[in-house]
């Protein structure tokens, strides 16, 4: 009977803490299609009275919004193909090949995690100077390429792979390129599922550096496109929370769609040592 109460009032907890959760992000949807002014009404209202999609089509037609979701869409998708790439091929080489300073570099890395990303901006910006790559696309592509997060998921996940399988495709003459592309991608599936989640949404929702880093205001990301919209349109609520939701959207539909082998790829990626 206790331990029915206990259970009853920790779901009542958690289901209060969803919807704390979910109210706003509720809202943010329900007042992109209210009619203008009707979201700074008071009292507030949570449902549009007259449910309208004119201020999607603004975003559209008058604002041109089109063209950032598609940088957006361009950046996070290369950038998250290149750093499944990358990436995994520096953690599986971080796990399983043995040379000369390995531990140390493993180490080195891991220092690295907790140096705050800003710190970096500005020699970042000087080196992507240096190499022509500010204002464009490119520019914005290159920090995301590769992580040392990305590198530490992947190398704990490929402590887990049997040597034994490894030593068993060299016999049969698989190359090292092979066995990584047939054997080692094919069992990381889950990993590198959640990895390509990360970077997909980390890069869709990246707002400080496309911002230093872009002067055209064609090539602006959603995020740097939407924020420059608040100076002009700031009192326009609804026309906000309308380019707010084709923000979120996007990553949403992502993290739902791959949900369940990203927690199987967080869970199987834990620590081995």
């Amino acid at each position: 009977m206790k331990r029915g109460i206990t259970a009853a009032a920790l779901h009542t907890v958690l289901a209060m803490a969803a919807a704390a959760t979910l109210l706003p992000l509720v809202w943010m949807v329900s007042a992109s299609l209210m009619p203008t002014g009707e979201a700074a009404a008071v009292p507030p209202r949570l449902w549009p009275s007259a449910p309208t999609l004119e201020h999607y089509r603004a975003l559209f037609t008058r604002l041109h919004l089109a063209r950032h979701a598609a940088n957006s869409a361009l950046i996070a998708s290369t950038v998250t193909v290149v750093a499944l790439v990358l990436n995994s091929m520096a953690g599986y080489a971080l796990a399983k090949f043995r040379f000369a300073g390995r531990d140390w570099l493993v180490r080195a890395l891991l220092a690295g995690l907790v140096i705050p990303a800003q710190v970096a901006m500005l020699p970042l910006f000087l080196l992507m100077k240096e190499l022509g790559a500010v204002d464009t696309y490119v520019g914005v592509m290159i920090p995301g390429l590769v992580s040392i997060f990305g590198i530490f998921l992947v190398r704990q996940y490929a402590l887990g792979i049997p040597d034994s399988l490894l030593d068993a495709a060299r016999v049969d003459g698989a190359t090292e390129l092979r066995i990584y592309r047939s054997l080692v991608v094919r069992v990381a599936a889950p990993v590198l599922t959640t990895l390509a989640v990360f970077t997909f949404m980390g890069t869709w929702n990246d707002f400080l550096w496309p911002l230093v880093i872009l002067a055209d205001e064609r090539r602006y990301t959603l995020p740097v496109a939407l924020a420059n919209l608040t100076g002009e349109h700031v009192q326009d609520t609804e026309l906000m929370m309308a380019g707010a939701v084709l923000t979120v959207v996007p990553v949403v539909l992502v993290f739902a769609c791959l949900q369940r082998y990203y927690i199987a790829g967080i869970v199987a990626g834990g620590v081995k040592e």
